[in-house]
């Protein structure tokens, strides 16, 4: 619980002398199937310091770390923060499809701009340009908030980013408003899983989520491949040897 609490203090450091704190984080980026969820957490100064801060948000942790009903309950008091006005949040999503054309990083990008470009309130925060994903460097330059505002990124800081961020290595275990965003992150992309997995039965989708689970790498082998996995991520499965029966030889 100490180590929790100091991710607020994290972030009471990172604010000064910015108009706002943004943190922002992925999940299912390593998954064999489903999409790639990014989600972005908006706080203030003023919310850093405020009750629910300092009184419940020692709860919060990297999404990993926690249950699922531990992030469905903080998901649920996330909703009402927003309704409030206290923080503002959004998440965004990059498809299969995706995926295999702009390959797992770029599709990434694309799901972080998306939960970017919906939480800035519009009467404070506009932005003069609108670039591509993969800006040039001339555009990135132009691209600058009215208002200024300091975006955290859980991992290296990303390259050909149109947003002028901070990478933040293992930040969902540091930072508040990036622990608030895997959670969001986490919580919308395992929703999504489980109604993949009434889409497409078979696979164990609400069980592991799209991962790589030794029960779901014999679905795929058993069944093939569905609409909604990554062929990309498939190859060194199916290259692997296999016996007469179809079955994975493994040598040691």
């Amino acid at each position: 619980m100490p180590k929790r609490r100091q991710l607020r203090g994290f972030d009471l450091k990172q604010i000064q002398d910015t108009g706002g704190l943004i943190g922002v984080d992925e999940a299912g980026r390593g998954a064999l199937a489903g999409p790639v969820v990014a989600a972005a957490v908006l706080v203030s100064q003023e919310f850093l310091e405020g009750r629910w801060a300092v009184s419940k948000s020692g709860r919060v942790n990297d999404s990993k770390q926690l249950t699922a009903p531990e992030r469905e309950e903080l998901w649920a008091e996330f909703e009402e923060l927003v309704g409030q006005g206290q923080i503002h949040a959004n998440y965004g999503t990059a498809t299969v499809a995706e995926v295999e054309t702009v390959n797992i990083l770029g599709a990434t990008k694309l799901a972080m701009r998306r939960a970017l470009g919906g939480i800035y309130p519009p009467t404070a925060f506009e932005f003069k340009v609108e670039p591509d994903l993969f800006a040039s460097e001339a555009e990135k330059a132009a691209f600058q908030p009215t208002v200024s505002c300091r975006i955290l990124i859980d991992g290296l800081p990303l390259r050909h980013f149109p947003y002028p961020h901070q990478g933040i290595v293992s930040g969902d275990g540091r930072s508040l408003c990036i622990a608030m965003a895997s959670i969001i992150a986490k919580v919308t992309r395992d929703r999504m899983m489980d109604e993949l997995d009434k889409q497409h039965p078979g696979y164990g989708f609400a069980q592991h989520k799209g991962y790589g689970t030794e029960e779901h790498r014999e679905a795929i082998l058993k069944r093939g491949r569905s609409a909604v996995h990554r062929d990309s991520f498939l190859r060194k499965l199916f290259a692997q040897p296999r016996d007469l029966e179809g079955q994975m030889t493994l040598f040691g």
